[in-house]
Order: C-alpha cells, then structure tokens, then sequence
C-alpha cells in the first residue's frame, strides 16, 4: 500500500482541509477528523487485487488511537496547569509579593485579591493586576499591630 497514492487521490478530490477553512485560518496540522478522511479515502483507492494487509490497517488504527490519546492528554495537561496557576494565585493573596509591571519597572504591593480574564489568574495589588507569571518575588505580609 502507498500512502502517497491516496494522499494526492485525497488532495486531488477536492476536499483536503486547506479548501474548508478561510483563508486566513488554514489549518497546519492533520487532525483526527483528516486521519480518518485519509484511512477512508485509502479503502477506496486500493487495488482489489492486492487490498490492503489487516497489519498495515490495525498500524494505522494504533496511530490513530495514539493520536486521539495524545490529543486528550494534551487537554488534561492544559487543564492541570490552569489549576495550578490559580492555586498559586490564591496562595499569595495576604502575601507581600514583588512584579515586572512589564514596562521595565517593578511594582511591590500586598495581593489583596484574585482576578480571573479569559480563564487566566491575575493577582490584584492596589488597583492594578498582574499575571502569576510576573511574580518575581513573594515575602509574607508584614505584621500589623492592632
């Protein structure tokens, strides 16, 4: 079996997903949905006289299990690092930290609260917010005397 029979056979049929996405947005890496496009559009092409060893299908059907896993782990760990973003976050609330305000400066304040933008923490000092990342610096707050 040639892959690369079935790939222009796939690129020749007009339906590769360069041609369904705009112009602006063309896709760069093959996804599950054009792994199966590919597995289907092998089927079809194959010569009848010679189809395609029950090896080389279940190898390619391992590729895709790979993939699809691949792609879920990907999720879980991108979910993870969110959630320790915002344990961090929370962490220095009441805490004495210092930050790169990002225009070469730094900024030295009490965190007094949490902010969340787009799913991403930022810490409150005063009236501003800072990302988690800026952080370069954290001392516990100083004692009051009440």
């Amino acid at each position: 079996m040639q892959v690369t029979s079935a790939t222009s056979a796939y690129a020749a049929s007009g339906t590769t997903s360069e041609t369904t996405q705009t112009a602006s947005t063309k896709k760069t890496v093959l996804g599950q949905e054009d792994f199966l496009r590919l597995l289907a559009v092998q089927f079809q092409q194959q010569d009848p006289m010679k189809p395609m060893e029950d090896t080389a299908f279940i190898a390619q059907m391992a590729q895709f299990t790979a993939l699809d896993n691949s792609s879920s782990l990907l999720q879980q760990i991108t979910q993870l690092n969110n959630q320790q973003d915002a344990l961090t976050a929370n962490s220095y609330i009441g805490r004495r930290v210092t930050v790169d305000d990002g225009q070469g400066g730094l900024v030295t304040g009490d965190v007094s609260g949490v902010e969340f933008m787009d799913g991403t923490p930022r810490i409150v000092i005063g009236d501003y917010t800072y990302p988690v990342s800026a952080v370069l610096l954290v001392e516990p707050a100083p004692v009051s005397e009440s």
